[in-house]
């Protein structure tokens, strides 16, 4: 007698059994996307060797250094400040634009 008639009847195995499910279903979907994220913060933890030279306050002062000396090489003089496109312009034809001053301007 224990059949579908049962089931349909008893709202606890109707109901439960899905509820249930899911939470179990759930937790186990948790833990995997929980460690997912340890992992991934274990991977930013570690940096290249570069980047924590950069970080490191002993070493930043040889960095600004180095940088300074780059600058001082470059022509400053001659620079010139060219504006990029609006976000509602056309990039293509403002840099068309751009190109034909540049040449009618030399």
């Amino acid at each position: 007698m224990f059949g579908l008639r049962t089931l349909h009847r008893n709202k606890t195995l109707k109901y439960g059994v899905p509820m249930l499910l899911l939470v179990v279903g759930g937790s186990f979907g948790l833990r995997e996307f929980s460690q997912i994220r340890y992992d991934a913060q274990k991977i930013k933890k570690r940096l290249d060797p570069s980047l924590a030279a950069k970080l490191n306050p002993q070493k930043q002062a040889v960095i600004l250094e180095e940088e300074y000396e780059k600058l001082k090489e470059k022509n400053l003089d001659e620079w010139k400040n060219i504006r990029g496109p609006r976000p509602w312009e056309d990039s293509r034809e403002y840099q068309e634009q751009q190109r034909q001053k540049m040449s009618k301007g030399s």
